[in-house]
């Protein structure tokens, strides 16, 4: 069965391009259902808008609410027929409705290996500027299950990066970056196969 991925970014949606160029290579067995930005602005659904892809911008602002946004998104991935919902860069957190909705089928990538240097707070350089003032000699990217606590649910797959003498957070960032859309692309072809079940 072709997976039906819902997508959720907030920016430039790297993990959902991985994702996408993976379909279009015969890579993996999957479907862009839609593409859902909070930022009406953002490369992410300009980039849906490019390849003809379902997309919606759902907001707070524009919903009359917190509780309607999420609301929206639920209803919005449910018309879509998405049987997974891809985080890529979104930079809000996923409501109860959805939460309920896609019990154990949404995932996330994370740029640092769980459960180090997660948690509320906790992205973006700020999570690889943690890493290089705490001295350790390894990072990476994580794919886990999104639950009700930030980089908290079952993770599924993780790539190591060694933190190298000299590395900033910025050159450090780079190198985790390179990891993540393969990652990503990695875990969907398992779960497109049947080796990796979310239940």
């Amino acid at each position: 069965m072709t997976l039906r991925i819902g997508f959720l970014a907030s920016y430039n949606g790297s993990g959902m391009r991985a994702v996408v160029s993976a379909i279009d290579a015969g890579d993996l067995d999957a479907a862009p259902a839609i593409v859902i930005s909070n930022n009406r602005d953002s490369q992410a659904l300009l980039f849906a808008r490019d390849r003809r892809l379902p997309h919606a911008c759902i907001n707070a602002r524009r919903a009359g609410g917190e509780d309607a946004a999420d609301a929206d998104i639920a209803q919005t991935l449910l018309e879509a027929k998405a049987d997974l919902v891809v985080l890529s860069g979104y930079m809000r957190r996923i409501g109860p409705r959805t939460l309920t909705a896609f019990s154990n089928r949404i995932l996330n990538i994370h740029p640092s290996l769980l459960p180090q240097f997660g948690g509320q707070g906790m992205y973006g350089m700020r999570v690889h500027e943690a890493v290089i003032a705490a001295g350790a000699q390894e990072s990476g990217a994580t794919v886990h299950v999104v639950d009700d606590e930030y980089d908290h649910g079952r993770i599924l797959a993780q790539a190591r990066v060694p933190v190298l003498p000299g590395d900033t957070a910025e050159t450090l960032r780079q190198r985790v970056a390179e990891q993540e859309g393969p990652l990503y692309v990695q875990v969907l072809q398992r779960i497109a196969r049947g080796q990796l079940n979310l239940d």
